[in-house]
């Protein structure tokens, strides 16, 4: 293990910002310019702007998200014999 248990939050954060930034931004600017010639240069434009925004967002919005998700599925009873 290379963090302890409790950096949990934050590893997921950084996780999921750079896996979800990187795809949507080379979508994104991939559907807007093409591939054309500085292709590269523009997606890091729109990576380097956008990560720190999905970061933030994912670590104020997840904690609430969870709970939210929790509230909204259905927990089975349990029967007794």
């Amino acid at each position: 293990m290379i963090f302890p248990p409790r950096f949990a939050p934050l590893v997921f954060s950084v996780l999921m910002s750079i896996y979800m930034v990187t795809l949507m931004t080379f979508v994104i600017t991939w559907a807007n310019t093409g591939m054309s010639e500085g292709f590269l240069g523009r997606w890091w434009q729109a990576f380097y702007i956008a990560w720190p925004i999905a970061f933030i967002l994912i670590m104020l919005g997840a904690p609430r998200l969870q709970r939210l998700t929790a509230k909204l599925l259905h927990k089975p009873q349990r029967t007794e014999k």
